[in-house]
Order: C-alpha cells, then structure tokens, then sequence
C-alpha cells in the first residue's frame, strides 16, 4: 500500500442491507481502506465487513479494532480468513486493549500489552498454516491444533491501535501499522512515531517500517460552519477520553470535566461551546472539503501513511461520503 493513503472508517450500527448499499456506494471511491469500529455494544465487526467485502472491489477491508478480551485470538484468525475469501483488495487486522471495557462487563486480560503479542502469535501460527502448538503466558494452542479453513494467500497486515509508549513499542516489533484513533494533531505524529521507534530498534527492523495512521470523526459539508459545529457536537463524546492522552496539548483538567459533564447529561450543545477552533482541529476533520484537504496534507507532511476520515462524514452521510470521494481523495492523490 502507498505511503500515503486514505480510508473511510464505519461504526457498526446498521441493518444487514444498509452495510451491502453503504458498501456498494463507497466503492464508486477511490478510498485504499474501508474500516469498521469493533466498539461495545455495536455489531463486531467481521460480521458486517462480511456483508460489505463481496462489493468492495478496490480498497482493503478491516478492523480498527478489537480486542483480545472480546474475542479469542483462534476466532479473529479464523474470521479473518473467512473475509479473506471475499476481500478483493485484501485484509488487515486491527488490534487494540479495548475502551470501556469494564462498562460493558468486559474484562481485560492483567497483562493487556503480552496479550496483544500473544494474539499476534497466534493469528500467524493459525494462519501461517503452522503446526506443533503455542504456549504462551496467556494464551497456548495444543500440539495438534492447526487451521482447519482455507488460508489467505499471504498473511494479513496486523495494525495496533494506540497512543500509548508500551503498546506502539510492541507494535514496532511486530506490527505493521499504529493508528492513533480519534486524533486529527499532526504534533502527534512524530510522537507516536518516536515510541514504535523503540520496538523497531529492537526488532532490528528499519526505522519508519511501522507507519503511524490517524482518524477521527469527520465532519464535510459544503456549508462550512453547520459542518464544524457537527463536527463540535461529536466530538465532544470522546474528546474527554482522548484529549489527556494527547502529550503534545495541555487540556485543562476543568475544560474535561466540564465536557463530560455535559456529555453525561446529554448537553451537546453546551460541550460543543466549550470546544475552540484550535481544539477542534486537533480531534476532528471538519469543514469543507478544502478543510479537509488542509489537515490531511499537514498528517502526512508530519509522517502518517495514512489519513482515515470517520464517521458520520457528513450532514448526511452520503453527501459526505461523495465529497471525500470526488473532491478530497483526488486533491490528496493529486489527480
């Protein structure tokens, strides 16, 4: 894939046919991704990326992305090799500890970070085609455990969703990708960068090997302004969680609280008054498509490989969507 992509990324929140039709429009794009959000309690992902793979004959399909604690690692393989079947432009699997687990009735493994290695162990033991088992610290395969399914011609990509020092270290190890989510802060970029450098060195992979993904909600609309306050509106949902990882912003303490606050009391337009330009910008595609062309070009100025847009895209979503595809994609590829 080029140095330089974009993808378009889904929240599982639809009907069977509204995922074959959503797949069939997006595909009139030149988007190189179609993503899905794996987030509790939506539809996991495989399931909707199985219904939307057989029309989606350009771009590669995957998660973005699920966690271990939800499903076995044996399970991600093997639904990953069923989607492989059907994936014209192929695969990636995206892997992550996981938000808001413990809301759900989830528990995280006590050792979140050897878990994802283990996960990524065993997803290329199983669909490597290998043999003799695995034992892990958390997870072990017997001796004659194998994939009984048909296999992918070539191991799927593995990226690794992150913000974290740790976790971006183990994915310049043995990742492909690490996407920041619910970020659109080019002075992240280098951070992140920084950290699945570490990973690298101590892989003795080349340095750069692992490229840094951003996304975040998006918001474009020809109506610049009504699409910025959109854009306010969501993210102000999760712009309580992710702003304090960010280390290249201070955030006062009292601005989160206070969003959140208004957030649990469903006051959305109360927390998106509280969100400035400048903050907004940092967590969030919005504006017109010529805003949007301006913060993508600053990411992959700043080292990102790839830009994904996220939902809702639009006012409407369909009129999103086609802008992206008709007046953002060719002015980032320059055609």
């Amino acid at each position: 894939m080029s140095r330089r992509a974009i993808s378009i990324a889904f929240q599982t929140d639809k009907s069977a046919a509204q995922y074959v039709v959503l797949a069939q429009f997006v595909d009139q794009f030149a988007f190189d991704c179609v993503t899905v959000y794996c987030d509790a309690p939506f539809h996991p992902g495989f399931a909707p990326l199985l219904l939307m793979a057989p029309h989606i004959k350009r771009a590669r399909v995957g998660i973005a992305a699920i966690s271990p604690a939800r499903i076995h690692p044996i399970d991600i393989a093997a639904q990953a090799a069923l989607l492989a079947e059907l994936a014209t432009g192929g695969v990636y699997i995206g892997l992550a500890r996981g938000a808001w687990l413990g809301e759900h009735g989830i528990r995280e493994p006590d050792r979140p970070i050897q878990a994802i290695r283990e996960t990524v162990d065993i997803i290329r033991y199983l669909l490597g085609g290998a043999g003799g088992g695995y034992t892990g610290q958390i997870y072990s395969l017997a001796d004659h455990v194998r994939a009984p399914y048909p296999l992918p011609p070539k191991l799927p990509p593995i990226l690794i969703g992150s913000w974290g020092r740790k976790l971006c270290a183990l994915a310049g190890e043995i990742a492909d990708e690490v996407k920041v989510g619910g970020s659109a802060n080019p002075d992240i970029v280098p951070v992140i960068a920084s950290y699945i450098a570490e990973g690298e060195a101590v892989a003795g992979r080349s340095a750069g090997e692992v490229g840094v993904v951003v996304g975040a909600v998006t918001v474009v609309d020809e109506d610049r302004q009504a699409a910025r306050q959109a854009a306010r509106r969501s993210a102000a949902l999760y712009l309580p969680i992710v702003a304090p990882l960010d280390p290249t912003l201070t955030v006062e303490p009292e601005l989160i609280e206070r969003l959140r606050d208004y957030v649990n009391h469903e006051q959305l337009d109360a927390a998106a008054a509280l969100i400035s330009d400048d903050l907004l910008d940092r967590f969030a595609f919005s504006g017109s498509a010529a805003d949007l062309i301006r913060q993508a070009e600053a990411l992959f100025a700043a080292g990102a490989v790839r830009v994904e847009f996220g939902t809702p895209h639009g006012l409407r979503a369909e009129t999103g969507i086609r802008l992206l595809g008709e007046q953002v994609i060719p002015a980032l590829k320059g055609h």
